[in-house]
């Protein structure tokens, strides 16, 4: 597994590894900003592809499943959600996507290296996996922007479902097929930023740890009550996971 070469502050040796076997994490808000690349992105593509301005900036993109995002488009495009015009859209998407992104001003959001270095260095480290509205190589594209993608061992993508539900029982299914065992909700971890997030980990009986540092409210986010909130990822002490507190 890639490890982060970064200057940590040394994890105890009394750590013999979290209670989880697999992390999941999504992607923006949690992991990284775009810059606004994301969603300029789907603007670009909409308006090349089928000439239909003035729509993305109408969305609420926080914690959606690309799929979900493109057919809400779509209805207010007065576009047929047909299969053709969905491949369309995501034929183009990548590109545009990969041009922005390259000249957005995004970044690593804080804490995040750290806290995945934390784990790779704990004496029993868990799977690292995302569990993302984007599509795959939506997520490639971001992740690869900012040096992550190759740390993540498994996933799931809105390649797989448009409902977030269905994605996280799949990204589940992989974690499992991955370790060679029948994983059990409570031996996961989702890490995100939106109130989808919490409601996904929930539906897999999964534990979650909610960062504020995407566009949900810390109001919001503690209606649901996610096992763990914190402003970010640097709040986080890695012990809090090792002995469930």
């Amino acid at each position: 597994m890639p490890q982060l070469e970064l200057p940590l502050e040394p994890v105890r040796a009394t750590l013999r590894g979290p209670m989880f076997r697999v992390v999941f994490f999504d992607i923006d808000g949690t992991l990284i900003r775009t810059g606004g690349a994301g969603k300029a992105a789907f603007a670009y593509t909409l308006s090349s592809v089928f000439g239909v301005r003035g729509v993305a900036e109408r969305i609420d993109f926080a914690g959606r499943t690309d799929i979900s995002l493109v057919r809400e488009m779509f209805a207010l495009g007065g576009i047929k959600p047909t299969q053709e015009n969905f491949n369309r859209f995501f034929e183009a998407y990548p590109f545009w996507l990969d041009y922005l992104i390259r000249r957005s001003h995004g970044t690593v959001i804080p804490g995040v290296k750290q806290f995945i270095a934390g784990l790779q260095r704990l004496q029993t480290p868990p799977v690292l996996g995302l569990l993302t509205g984007n599509i795959r190589l939506g997520a490639e594209i971001k992740l690869r922007h900012f040096c992550l993608w190759d740390l993540f061992q498994v996933g799931a993508f809105a390649d797989d479902s448009e409902d977030r539900d269905q994605i996280a029982r799949c990204a589940l299914e992989r974690a499992s097929r991955l370790l060679g065992m029948e994983l059990e909700g409570r031996e996961v971890l989702v890490v995100g930023d939106t109130p989808h997030d919490v409601r996904c980990a929930r539906a897999i009986g999964a534990r979650v740890l909610c960062v504020l540092t995407g566009g949900a409210s810390r109001k919001q986010l503690e209606a649901l009550k996610p096992d763990w909130l914190v402003q970010d990822l640097r709040e986080f002490s890695l012990e809090r996971l090792c002995v469930g507190g």
